[in-house]
């Protein structure tokens, strides 16, 4: 039977980059189907009916979640933690700091958030989340480690400073700097220029 697998997605969406991160560091072969989110493919509302979102990930023509589908029992257990922290209150959090410029408030919430993921790296003492090697949870950060960057250099902002995150900085160097993962990641400017479009003052 073949293996086929398909992704269909955005190059510039940060959900489906984690997915294509996990495939590659698995050294899964796949195909790229790209996604017009303003016309939506009937393959994609079709084996994602209720939410009509990327990413969805095919396997032999099923659905597959990709950050459970692609990791051990352990692993799984790990990802649906983090993955629900980073998407519940770590995402808001920064978008709250990005979307009002950087105001007080939302940045002190963003970084009470980001601190969780400080402390975890401190506990841990490794260069990964996963250990000495990358995993689910640290593909499920991947938004700390490079979208933080590029709205921080977009809009003049500073939502991850060094000395009150070494090792959350550490990280993300770390990491943006694996070459799956750099092979992943959409063009920095072009982020940059969204975020200026979207964010930016008048």
């Amino acid at each position: 039977m073949a293996n086929e697998v398909k992704l269909h997605g955005t190059t510039r969406s940060l959900f489906v980059c984690r997915a294509v991160i996990a495939l590659k560091l698995k050294e899964i072969k796949y195909e790229f189907v790209a996604e017009d989110l303003s016309n939506k493919s009937a393959d994609l509302i079709k084996y994602n009916p209720v939410y009509k979102k990327v990413p969805v990930l095919l396997h032999n023509g099923n659905p597959n979640p990709w950050h459970y589908s692609l990791v051990d029992a352990y692993e799984k257990a790990q990802a649906r933690f983090w993955a629900k922290f980073m998407d519940d209150k770590c995402l808001p959090a920064v978008f709250k700091a990005v979307s009002s410029h950087g105001e007080e408030q939302a940045v002190a919430e963003a970084h009470e958030a980001l601190q969780f993921l400080e402390n975890e790296l401190k506990v841990k003492g490794s260069k990964f989340f996963g250990g000495d090697n990358i995993n689910l949870v640290d593909i499920a950060a991947t938004f700390v480690a490079f979208w933080i960057g590029t709205a921080e250099e977009a809009l003049g902002l500073e939502l991850l400073p060094k000395d009150k995150f070494p090792k959350l900085t550490e990280w993300s160097d770390n990491y943006v700097n694996c070459q799956a993962v750099k092979d992943s990641l959409p063009l920095r400017e072009n982020l940059v220029a969204i975020y200026k479009k979207r964010f930016g003052k008048a």
